[in-house]
């Protein structure tokens, strides 16, 4: 398989750590919308009526600072770096919408899916505050 078709593979929405916290969420609070197009950014998941957004970013695409987020490919490495800062900066320039709109936002990284207890807890206080 070339870098082509693996990156023809790689899902933009409904990825196993977006299920997961929905999963979670539906037990927490129900009557999330999902990638809400109308909103900056398209939250993964988005309460209206609370002003709330939910990101859930993959480690590696977003740059986080945890193992997985700093593996490099290791070709075309100058590309990637790039793409990766990108993905940030628009990451960032987003937030500071949010913050405009009077909104709050959580972002969930890929590598924090997997204590779930934790997960939940963060999501119950994220949306009680």
């Amino acid at each position: 398989m070339d870098r082509s078709e693996v990156m023809r593979a790689v899902k933009g929405r409904d990825t196993t750590p977006e299920r997961l916290v929905r999963g979670l969420l539906r037990s927490i609070a129900p009557g999330y919308r999902l990638c809400r197009r109308d909103l900056p950014g398209a939250p993964d998941i988005a309460y209206i009526g609370r002003k709330k957004a939910i990101f859930v970013h993959g480690c590696f695409w977003h740059g986080h600072d945890c193992r997985r987020g700093a593996r490099m490919p290791k070709t075309n490495v100058e590309y990637w770096r790039r793409k990766i800062a990108g993905n940030g900066a628009r990451d960032e320039k987003i937030l500071a919408q949010y913050a405009a709109m009077r909104w709050g936002v959580l972002t969930i990284w890929e590598c924090e899916t997997r204590d779930k207890q934790k997960l939940a807890e963060r999501l119950e206080s994220f949306l009680r505050g």
